[in-house]
């Protein structure tokens, strides 16, 4: 016999798994039209502050959006490249500061908490979206931190499920162009490019990491793959560009965004 704490039980994950297949079927029909590449798609960037810290606040507060021009600039000549018949592939605006933290995720690989933070994230962005204009396609969440204050900042970490992207970033304007690395970064994530290196060495990956795979000698690289993260200087060792005129988009990812098949 049924007793009521197994029944809920069972009825919370049947709950959890029809809401998992409703937004899994939503997020591939916005993944289908996202990259369709018969518009251009609306990319939000809303700064929050990642530490608390007075550094990070004043930068948030003189922080305008002509900082991440670089990033419609570096779609729209890697676009070109691969004659997408589409000028400009993303507009990125700034929306207002968000003044609450982003759900942390989980410490361990376990599915079901994957998913369920997942889920949390998308109802987090949808609750705290302050962005007064049309109705965005992508949500890029940028938290700052004090470089004074960290060495190391954790890793970003971008969506196609609900196309948000959660980045940090180092509140400076001595490192925006590398931020912008990051968040060009996270951004194709949200559209369904893949990671190009190692995740416990992260060395880019031969030959989809690099930049010039054909390259003799194959070392030192003089620019990064984007999704592969960094410049390979040699077979261990590797740099994050110093901004996005070191980047490119490999066919890999190319394909992988629906930019060739």
């Amino acid at each position: 016999m049924m007793t009521s704490r197994s029944f809920f039980k069972k009825f919370r994950i049947t709950l959890l798994l029809l809401i998992l297949a409703f937004v899994g079927l939503s997020s591939w029909l916005t993944k289908i039209r996202s990259t369709d590449w018969d518009r251009e798609l609306w990319v939000v960037v809303y700064p929050v502050n990642g530490d608390g810290s007075k550094a990070s606040a004043r930068y948030i507060k003189e922080l305008q959006q002509a900082v991440f021009s670089p990033i419609e600039t570096f779609m729209q000549r890697e676009a070109l490249s691969y004659q997408v018949p589409i000028k400009e592939p993303i507009t990125i605006k700034l929306a207002g500061e968000i003044n609450e933290l982003p759900p942390p995720r989980p410490r361990f690989n376990n599915m079901v908490e994957i998913a369920w933070w997942s889920l949390k994230t998308r109802f987090w962005a949808w609750r705290v979206n302050n962005f007064e204009g049309p109705a965005n396609d992508i949500q890029l969440f940028v938290s700052y931190f004090d470089p004074d204050q960290y060495d190391v900042l954790d890793h970003s970490i971008g969506l196609q499920k609900g196309m948000i992207g959660i980045v940090n970033a180092y509140a400076t304007r001595r490192m925006a162009a590398k931020n912008n690395v990051i968040i060009a970064h996270e951004l194709l994530h949200t559209l369904g490019a893949t990671d190009k290196y190692d995740l416990n060495t992260n060395q880019p990956l031969w030959p989809e990491g690099y930049a010039s795979p054909d390259q003799q000698p194959l070392h030192p690289q003089t620019k990064a793959e984007i999704m592969g993260g960094r410049v390979p200087l040699s077979k261990t060792e590797a740099e994050i560009p110093k901004n996005l005129h070191y980047t490119l988009i490999g066919p890999q990812t190319a394909r992988e965004i629906n930019w060739i098949q």
